[in-house]
């Protein structure tokens, strides 16, 4: 009886890493869409590129 606990822990605990593992691999999946999505807005606000390039060295 002591070796089925044993195995009954040891899958709980290793569900319980699973778990733990899948949360934030999911949390941070949302993290990066925020992020792209906040690097899409700033693009949007910065002024347009100018079709003139020009290098100034001093």
């Amino acid at each position: 009886m002591d070796m089925m606990n044993s195995i009954a822990s040891a899958s709980m605990s290793m569900s319980a890493a699973m778990f733990q593992q899948n949360y934030s691999i999911a949390v941070t999946k949302k993290m990066m869409d925020t992020e792209e999505l906040a690097l899409q807005e700033l693009q949007e606000m910065l002024p347009p590129s100018s079709p003139y390039n020009f290098d100034i060295r001093v």
